[in-house]
């Protein structure tokens, strides 16, 4: 049983619809937002930004919406399909011949081939720094998808090297920033006076790269006496890597607040990753929109985030990273020049949604283009 819900109507004050959304062929996301996660929430930013370019958007769950989302998608005319399952594809109207766009999602890759039969154009946006086991299958089998989409230079580059060895092509690969609403996350960064406690901290999944052995050794070593730590999403398993946390710091489950309170209690955000390499870690996004400042490893998708010294602070080893924290301690004016300098270029040029927008329908627009001359 095929069920959609999406409102019809837009409201003018949600969305400006533009004229080149009409060039280009239905859109199907396969997938669906969520609170949690860089790639659903990346997905829920970049379906806002679709809807006010006045590009249609319809969402294939997979295989369940939950209602909170779906109202929420509803509101701005986004579309929700529920299918029952991936062996019903065939009769979601209007799904064949569309094009169909998935941000890593793995119940996607487990039945790609489906939407393939139905002769969809594929968009694949990985939001990580390496394919995916079920990528490479597919490939092997079918062939490459239709398009890719990078978030960050340092990510194609890493990966585009294996894809050319499935055939892909330059004219396949687009880069585009993800997209991010910084109304979502107001500029509030907290004041620090003199003396009184600094608070340093990370958000991030609870995977073990993403997480340094010496994540406690360096906050540490951040010199500044009445010194606060806080985490999330911490877990056992990141106990049992990074060791047990100091007295000084609090650790908090995943979820246990919302991204945006937990960054409103922070003075700075001291990511420190293990083996993972970021791409373009929304975490950053979110710290930048919100008044904190970023002191991260001068490596992968931050060198292209931070400026070093204007919009954050990029440490070549433990020690800078240390050490640059501890300058934003001792340094209010200092802090804040550098909390208003990221916004800045959150919103003039990282963010920029009428860039980001027009990217995304360049690639659109290519796909339909390149569907008609192949028919």
């Amino acid at each position: 049983m095929i069920q959609q819900n999406g409102s019809a109507q837009l409201n003018n004050d949600q969305v400006s619809i533009d004229s080149s959304s009409n060039c280009i062929l239905p859109i199907f996301v396969i997938g669906y937002p969520s609170y949690v996660g860089g790639a659903d929430t990346e997905l829920w930013h970049t379906i806002k930004l679709w809807r006010r370019k006045g590009i249609p958007v319809n969402l294939i769950p997979t295989w369940h919406a939950q209602p909170e989302w779906r109202d929420k998608l509803s509101a701005i005319g986004a579309t929700t399909v529920e299918t029952g399952g991936p062996n019903s594809l065939e009769k979601v109207p209007g799904l064949a011949g569309s094009t169909v766009v998935s941000f890593c999602n793995g119940e996607f890759l487990n039945h790609a081939e489906k939407f393939r039969e139905l002769d969809c154009s594929i968009v694949w946006v990985n939001c990580m720094t390496w394919i995916f086991p079920k990528e490479i299958e597919h490939y092997e089998q079918k062939g490459a998808f239709d398009a890719y989409v990078f978030q960050s230079a340092f990510q194609r580059e890493s990966i585009l090297p294996r894809l050319r060895d499935f055939e892909v092509r330059d004219e396949q690969c687009f880069q585009v920033r993800g997209a991010f609403s910084v109304d979502e996350f107001p500029f509030s960064p907290l004041a620090h006076r003199p003396n009184e406690p600094f608070v340093l901290g990370r958000i991030a999944r609870p995977d073990l790269d993403k997480w340094s052995s010496n994540f406690w050794p360096i906050y540490t070593a951040v010199q500044y006496t009445n010194k606060r730590a806080r985490v999330m999403a911490w877990d056992n398993r990141l106990a049992q890597k990074c060791g047990t946390p100091p007295d000084w710091a609090e650790t908090l489950n995943a979820n246990a607040i919302t991204s945006r309170q937990f960054l409103e209690s922070l003075h700075c955000m001291l990511p420190v990753n293990g083996g993972a390499k970021e791409n373009w870690p929304r975490s950053g996004l979110e710290a930048m929109a919100s008044g904190v400042p970023v002191v991260a490893q001068s490596e992968w998708g931050w060198k292209e985030m931070i400026e070093h010294g204007v919009t954050g602070f990029l440490g070549s080893d433990d020690c800078e990273l240390a050490h640059y924290a501890a300058m934003l301690a001792h340094d209010e004016e200092l802090r804040l020049q550098i909390a208003l300098e990221a916004r800045k270029r959150l919103v003039e040029e990282l963010a920029h949604p009428e860039t980001i927008a027009n990217q995304w329908v360049q690639l659109f627009q290519a796909l339909a283009t390149r569907k008609s001359g192949a028919t």
